[in-house]
């Protein structure tokens, strides 16, 4: 399959989906903010200074899933019917995992919206515990699966993480 977001000449544009049906569409990205003990235990109590660090993280991800267009030029807006953020705590490797999974029906798909999710949910973390570590590493983030839509589904089980070994399972 060739690129998309290319015309005949080489210049990006927005893929064109006015001729597609509209198809029930959901995507799960999952990725991981590594942290020091100190900021682990005060993530896992909520005692960080700055308040609930998970509670305002899932907020500023759901809130970066629905200003996806606005940050990545191609992304098509998308009227999001729903977006999941969840986190676990891995105490064995001292991070803190996010998943984000978002549903939409139209006519393109929503994996940008939970990579996005996810993406500004360990941002989000970091700012918030940021005086206590400025070594924390945000990583491993990835598409672990996607549903709907004329490529049908995809399942990352390729990459560690707690949502792909789940999907081993399938």
């Amino acid at each position: 399959m060739g690129l998309t977001h290319f015309d005949d000449n080489g210049k990006a544009v927005m893929v064109d989906v006015t001729e597609k049906k509209d198809t029930v569409r959901e995507a799960t990205a999952e990725g991981r903010i590594f942290v020091n003990r100190e900021v682990f235990r005060t993530i896992r109590e909520g005692t960080a200074a700055k308040g609930d660090v998970l509670g305002v993280a899932a907020t500023a991800g759901i809130m970066g899933a629905k200003r996806t267009s606005e940050l990545i030029p191609m992304c098509h807006i998308l009227p999001i019917t729903n977006c999941r953020i969840n986190f676990e705590m891995d105490q064995e490797e001292c991070s803190v995992i996010c998943t984000c999974t978002v549903k939409v029906t139209g006519k393109t798909g929503v994996e940008m919206e939970a990579l996005t999710g996810v993406s500004v949910a360990l941002l989000t973390v970091y700012d918030m515990c940021k005086a206590m570590d400025k070594k924390m590493e945000i990583g491993e983030i990835c598409l672990v699966k996607k549903t709907g839509g004329k490529s049908g589904d995809v399942y990352n089980g390729i990459r560690g993480g707690k949502a792909r070994k789940e999907l081993d399972i399938l």
